[in-house]
């Protein structure tokens, strides 16, 4: 979808392009766009096809450079998400193209970082002055990470707080997709942040001292991002290893357990192997009974040297009672976080 956008008294205004003012600086802003929008879009402002293709790539990185036709290509790498998603906290990028009294935004999907520049929550915007714009974009794209990041992190605790009680293949799937999240968020930040330093050196766009200024501030913000980025994920591999470490440790007491039972099983198996054959048993002379009450009397021994054998560490004992007299209060403090996160991904949705 292909919207256009004109700024009257500060504020951004939608405008059909029959109505376009042509005295003042004009925002074209492409998001979701199909093939026949792409065309029209390199057929009206002659924009080269392998920029469409690269702005497209969901793996591009960010880079500024310029066009044969007399325009400047910016891509930015910025935040989305997506519940639905295998992954929900991914990053994409965002071409920015600068052309005459131009600038045009072209995404493959939607963005919510360009939707706040059409909704005005972003102050102290020019489209008069391009290289600022461009700034404000990759400065609203930070604070998104930010929020993301903080997201990210409320959710692996709540993710935590129930593999405390049982872990599941679904926790565990879920980790791992929050690891790829940061994953993501890391590389797409440290390659805004070498765009910010190419834009400060390049001469394709010129910033006056104003704008100097802000863009140190970006590069602040950004540098912020990246250190919490990096944090989180330092942090959640750590629970991930540990959490591995615990299922191995239990994956062990289990197969102890099943190694005593079979050694304990043993002994009545091979008596009971050895006495059914075809030859005369010692307890044929003997009353019915009794060798019913021999046999019982071994599998009492054979279940009580099993349970012994079982439950002989004190400390395995108490740590499991401990373990199963978890307090309802604080399963209810579990159950109420959940709660929370949910709503507040109703929310962002």
């Amino acid at each position: 979808m292909i919207t256009y956008w004109q700024q009257i008294d500060g504020q951004f205004s939608k405008t059909k392009k029959d109505e376009i003012n042509s005295k003042l600086p004009l925002w074209v802003d492409a998001r979701n766009v199909t093939r026949d929008e792409t065309t029209f879009l390199q057929e009206e402002y002659q924009i080269e096809t392998d920029h469409i293709l690269d702005i497209l790539d969901p793996d591009e990185l960010s880079r500024i450079e310029d066009g044969d036709s007399g325009y400047i290509l910016t891509i930015v790498r910025v935040p989305f998400y997506d519940p639905s998603a295998e992954t929900p906290y991914f990053t994409g990028p965002v071409g920015i193209i600068i052309k005459g009294k131009t600038i045009i935004t072209i995404c493959w999907t939607d963005c919510e970082v360009l939707k706040d520049f059409g909704a005005n929550r972003v102050r102290n915007v020019r489209l008069n002055d391009f290289p600022s714009f461009i700034v404000h974009i990759i400065n609203r794209a930070n604070l998104n990470f930010l929020r993301y990041l903080k997201e990210i992190n409320r959710r692996s605790t709540s993710i935590q707080n129930e593999m405390r009680l049982e872990i599941e293949n679904k926790e565990i799937i879920l980790m791992l997709g929050l690891e790829k999240s940061l994953v993501y968020f890391t590389t797409s930040l440290k390659s805004n942040s070498l765009l910010l330093m190419k834009m400060k050196s390049t001469r394709l766009i010129k910033f006056d001292e104003d704008d100097l200024d802000f863009v140190e501030g970006v590069t602040i913000d950004n540098r912020q991002a990246i250190e919490m980025a990096d944090t989180y994920s330092n942090i959640l591999f750590g629970v991930m290893d540990a959490y591995s470490s615990v299922i191995s440790n239990n994956l062990n007491v289990v197969m102890k357990k099943l190694a005593i039972i079979n050694l304990v099983m043993m002994a009545p198996t091979f008596v009971t192997s050895f006495f059914g054959m075809n030859f005369k048993l010692p307890f044929d002379d003997l009353p019915g009974y009794i060798p019913v009450l021999i046999a019982t009397v071994i599998c009492l021994v054979s279940v009580f040297l099993c349970s012994w054998m079982l439950n002989f560490n004190n400390e395995t004992r108490s740590a499991i009672k401990k373990a199963k007299r978890l307090n309802r209060k604080q399963k209810k403090n579990l159950k109420a976080e959940t709660k929370k996160f949910k709503k507040q991904e109703k929310k962002l949705k």
